[in-house]
């Protein structure tokens, strides 16, 4: 008797135990594309609908070529979302809306270049940059502070900066860490991460995801995951050794063919609109990372304010908007809530 009572007892427990279980907790974000203007409540709806608990805010500074050491931003020449006043204005109304907010200040090279390569070729010209790009961050730190974003993102793709001047990066972080109390992260190009210096200074290891998987025209659900294994392997191995979750501070597709052979290319071509590509690729990536408990979540690459104009059937740019890939990014961001 009182074994088939303990017995009883332990079911009981297990299954109040799985009744309660919580949903796994994800960063279901959206890379938040800059406007002229001020934003209202019907350009938030579509992010709410999305299941989106996150939105990634992007100032831009701009420099004149790959060479130039001095950054100009928050000018009045500037779109409003580029600039402070465009930054709390965006926060203030997603806070209302409950979602969270990382802020990304980026820099933007004229004709845009890859900021990758970046590279000063004189030592006075690396202490303007570093002085002129602390300024940049510094400036959106205090930002970031007074509006109480969630996380802040201290640069974007800037390897050979980092690769040539390590030491001045660990001070920024420093200083930025004086300013800001919210959680800190990098956004590495997919091929930059492992030899970034500072993880261990950081809350997340921040990698813009546009990974080589797959170079056929129309891509299979089967053969992408397949695609994914050797990154997802590295990745999982590099967060365990770091002791620092992973998270996607940029991910995403073209609706076109080809589009995971080289998904960061960002030239305007004519190739073939291809919309299930784009759909399939993101559904391989939700498949195979939001499940694992060393990655913490993404940002959808790229979200435009006025959404019933963005994206459709037609487009063969990243944006999800209007395709099937939004619904996919739905399903996903609904099963994964924070």
């Amino acid at each position: 008797m009182i074994f088939r009572f303990l017995c009883f007892a332990s079911l009981c427990f297990m299954l109040s135990c799985s009744a309660t279980v919580e949903r796994p907790e994800k960063i279901n974000g959206v890379s938040y594309v800059a406007s002229r203007d001020s934003i209202d409540q019907q350009h938030i709806d579509p992010v709410v609908h999305l299941g989106a608990n996150y939105a990634a805010i992007m100032p831009f500074g701009f420099v004149k070529e790959l060479e130039h050491p001095e950054i100009t931003f928050n000018s009045d020449r500037q779109w409003f979302g580029e600039t402070e006043k465009g930054v709390k204005q965006y926060v203030e109304i997603l806070h209302r809306n409950q979602i969270k907010v990382m802020l990304k200040p980026q820099i933007w090279v004229w004709r845009g270049e890859f900021t990758g390569f970046i590279k000063m070729a004189h030592e006075a010209d690396w202490k303007l940059l570093e002085n002129s790009y602390s300024d940049f961050i510094l400036a959106y730190a205090r930002v970031a502070q007074e509006v109480n974003v969630e996380i802040f993102c201290i640069g974007t793709e800037l390897e050979n900066f980092i690769d040539e001047r390590p030491s001045y990066w660990k001070q920024l972080i420093v200083e930025v860490k004086k300013i800001f109390k919210g959680k800190l992260t990098y956004a590495a190009n997919w091929n930059e991460y492992e030899r970034t210096p500072f993880w261990d200074d950081l809350d997340y290891i921040g990698i813009d995801a546009y990974f080589p998987i797959d170079s056929k025209q129309s891509p299979t659900l089967e053969d992408t995951k397949k695609g994914w294994q050797k990154h997802k392997s590295e990745m999982k191995n590099y967060s365990v050794k770091h002791s620092k979750p992973i998270l996607f501070t940029e991910f995403g597709y073209r609706s076109i063919d080809f589009a995971g052979r080289a998904p960061w290319t960002v030239d305007r071509v004519d190739k073939q609109v291809n919309l299930e590509a784009q759909a399939i690729l993101t559904q391989a990536l939700f498949e195979e990372f939001w499940h694992q408990d060393w990655f913490a979540g993404g940002f959808v690459w790229k979200w435009f304010h006025k959404h019933d104009a963005a994206g459709g059937k037609d487009d063969n740019r990243f944006t999800p908007q209007n395709k099937p890939a939004e619904e996919v990014i739905r399903t996903f961001y609904k099963k994964y809530d924070l």
